[in-house]
Formats: structure tokens, C-alpha cells, sequence
């Protein structure tokens, strides 16, 4: 799989350039250029028939090459009581005593809003100092699942979550975009679930 875009959304303090992000960094786009389709084939290929994949499934390299460098997948870090419980994170991992998070966006476009919303607030309430998140480019968005949230359809809101910088003194927010190595008609569909109405 390529990175075609890596944005800064938040980038506050010394931590945005220390070792341990740029760390973190790396191992994320390890894990991203190791997302593969089919599974096992070492690139990734899609089927270009028109919303015809699915996104839950091309992730799972992602995570287990993540596992790989001790990050804990569906968990959350500690939060305080009276903040809003949002849903696992998809991956987490602790560094010099750090939390940094990673999300892979696998839902629609106002499911990106909540996934950002819910990155923003753990860098507000101080959980994590460092959080990743994944969306396709609007290449890929093409050949997936209808209204799944990608890049282009987030980049107007970028001064909204870019303004909560000034509430923070050391975080980092960054969005990935990704898209396929290459199309190819032969390749089967990515498999899409089922959740209520959702086809993912």
C-alpha cells in the first residue's frame, strides 16, 4: 500500500519532534506499506469495480505488523472520570511513558468526524499525546464501499480540529492517506461486513 499524504493536523511542543514520535511514526508507515491485497501477496491490489470493496478487512496487516512492535490493539488509555468514554482505539502503545493512538478509519464520512472528535479530546484531557489517523485517498474512496470517509471530504474541517491546538501544550494529530499499488479486474472484491445497514 503507498502513503500519497501524511497532514499535521496538530503539532504542539517539543514532543512533535522528538525521537519517540518520529519512532512511532516510522513503525505506522511500516505497518501501512505492509497492508496488502489479497492477504500474504506483499502489495495491494484492488478490483476497480465502482464501490465494489469492502474496508473492514484492509487493515488486518496494519495491526498485526503494529503488534509486532508491542502496540496493544481495541484498547484505551487511562481515562479520567469525567471524561466521555469513547470506543477502543484500534491500536495503542506506550512510549517513555507516553500514550500515542492509532485509528483506522473503516466507517462513513460522519464516523471520520467522530473518530478525529474522539483523537482531539484525549489530546484535550491529556490520555494520549500522539494519535495517527488512517483514511484513503480519494482515489481508492472510488473502488470502496459508498461514503466511506476519506480524505478530501476531511480536509475542509482541518481548521476546526487544527484550532484545538490552543488548548494543548505538547500533542501531535496526524491523518494518513492511503491508496492501492495498483488495479487489476482479476483481483477478488474485499469481503464488505454487516452492521445494521452498514456494508463495510
Amino acid at each position: 500500500m503507498k502513503i500519497v499524504e501524511a497532514v499535521d493536523i496538530i503539532s504542539a511542543g517539543d514532543f512533535a519532534r522528538s525521537e519517540t514520535w518520529e519512532s512511532a511514526c516510522l513503525e505506522v508507515e511500516e505497518a501501512l506499506r505492509c497492508t496488502d491485497w489479497p492477504h500474504g501477496s506483499g502489495s495491494f491490489v484492488i478490483n476497480p469495480k465502482r464501490k465494489g470493496n469492502g474496508v473492514k478487512p484492509i487493515k488486518t496487516p496494519c495491526i498485526s505488523q503494529l503488534e509486532k512492535h508491542c502496540w496493544r490493539v481495541e484498547a484505551l488509555p487511562p481515562l479520567a472520570s469525567n471524561v466521555l468514554r469513547p470506543g477502543d482505539l484500534d491500536a495503542l502503545v506506550v512510549r517513555d511513558g507516553h500514550y500515542i493512538a492509532f485509528e483506522w478509519e473503516t466507517g462513513n464520512i460522519a464516523s471520520s468526524h467522530r473518530a478525529l472528535n474522539k483523537l482531539v479530546l484525549g489530546l484535550i484531557h491529556r490520555a494520549i499525546i500522539g494519535c495517527f489517523l488512517v483514511v484513503p485517498s480519494r482515489a481508492m474512496y472510488t473502488y470502496l464501499t459508498d461514503r466511506v470517509g476519506n480524505m478530501e471530504e476531511l480536509r475542509a474541517y482541518f481548521p476546526l480540529w487544527s484550532a484545538a491546538s490552543a488548548k494543548v501544550e505538547e500533542a501531535v494529530l496526524r491523518i494518513y492517506a492511503v491508496e492501492q499499488d495498483a488495479i487489476d479486474e482479476k483481483v477478488r472484491l474485499i469481503p464488505k461486513g454487516t452492521d445494521g445497514r452498514a456494508r463495510r
